[in-house]
């Protein structure tokens, strides 16, 4: 993914499925270095983690 989408996905109001490594995850932020975005997983644990964009997927 790059940083375009991923400003696109985070203005967007639809639910966008993005996946990294695996889990599907909900992005919180592109960061400042526009290399590298906040994430949670989807469901009860929202424990954030800072990814590379290029290992997001979208389904």
């Amino acid at each position: 993914m790059d940083a375009k989408r991923v400003k696109q996905i985070l203005s967007s109001t639809a639910e966008i499925d993005v996946v990294y490594n695996g889990a599907s995850v909900w992005i919180d932020q592109l960061n400042e270095d526009g290399r590298t975005a906040t994430v949670h997983l989807r469901g009860p644990l929202e424990e954030r983690s800072t990814v590379e964009i290029s290992e997001l997927l979208e389904r």
